[in-house]
């Protein structure tokens, strides 16, 4: 199984490398609201123990990780098309190796765009310590694993991007509304802070915000570990068991 997945990884990181483009523009839309919504914060009290940039960049690594790992799918329904999923089913090679090592390349795209992401913070203003923003770094790559796993195994089940997109910009929206991602749940009326407590992606906001304060060992860091590797062994468990019945 392990050589199947570095099998499956090289392929799909070589075919991510051969359009570099992908990685930057992937990371667009984290960097556009940096630039354009972190200055709008620099003077507002958000109550998180840090100055905005050490809350809006954390928010950002877990945005950046939600949205490019949710729509991870997309290579899958393409290949499809193509008849690539077709030409794998009647390989002897590991269904769960065909995920892992799709989630794998995920991964790595997913640490390369964080770490263009908190350069850029860095020339804005931000401060936190080194370890903490590694810290972050892990914290995002086991939220790739978990949702990219998801992504793949909705993929399989569907036949069409036209379908698999909505049902993502459905799930996402709320989401990231209710993690607090751009603004601190901390700032929100009881009822909706209530709401949010349902939401997986808020522990992860949290626990990576800590560690950009160096609050390596607070209840929101330890809470935030927990729910994500709760997260990513469900999601794994559940993505490579669409596989295996799937035949992909």
């Amino acid at each position: 199984m392990v050589s199947d997945t570095v099998l499956v990884f090289g392929r799909y990181l070589r075919q991510t490398l051969r359009t570099k483009i992908g990685l930057v523009v992937g990371a667009l839309m984290p960097l556009l609201v940096l630039f354009f919504f972190g200055p709008l914060l620099t003077n507002v009290q958000l109550g998180t123990g840090g100055d905005a940039w050490q809350t809006l960049v954390p928010g950002l690594l877990v945005q950046l990780g939600m949205f490019s790992a949710a729509f991870a799918g997309i290579g899958i329904l393409i290949e499809k098309q193509h008849g690539v999923i077709e030409r794998m089913q009647v390989t002897p090679v590991s269904r769960l190796a065909l995920l892992m090592g799709r989630v794998l390349r995920d991964v790595v795209q997913m640490l390369t765009q964080s770490l263009l992401l908190v350069l850029a913070g860095t020339l804005m203003g931000l401060r936190a310590p080194v370890l903490g923003i590694l810290i972050g770094f892990l914290f995002v790559a086991v939220l790739t694993v978990a949702l990219a796993s998801l992504s793949y195994g909705l993929a399989m089940r569907l036949d069409s991007p036209e379908t698999f997109a909505p049902v993502v910009n459905t799930i996402n929206l709320p989401v990231m509304l209710l993690s607090g991602i751009l603004l601190p749940i901390a700032l929100a009326p009881r009822w909706l802070d209530v709401v949010s407590q349902f939401v997986p992606l808020r522990y992860l906001v949290e626990a990576v915000r800590a560690a950009f304060l160096g609050d390596y060992t607070s209840t929101a860091m330890i809470r935030g570990a927990l729910v994500a590797v709760v997260l990513a062994a469900i999601s794994v468990f559940l993505g490579a068991r669409i596989f295996r019945k799937a035949g992909a």
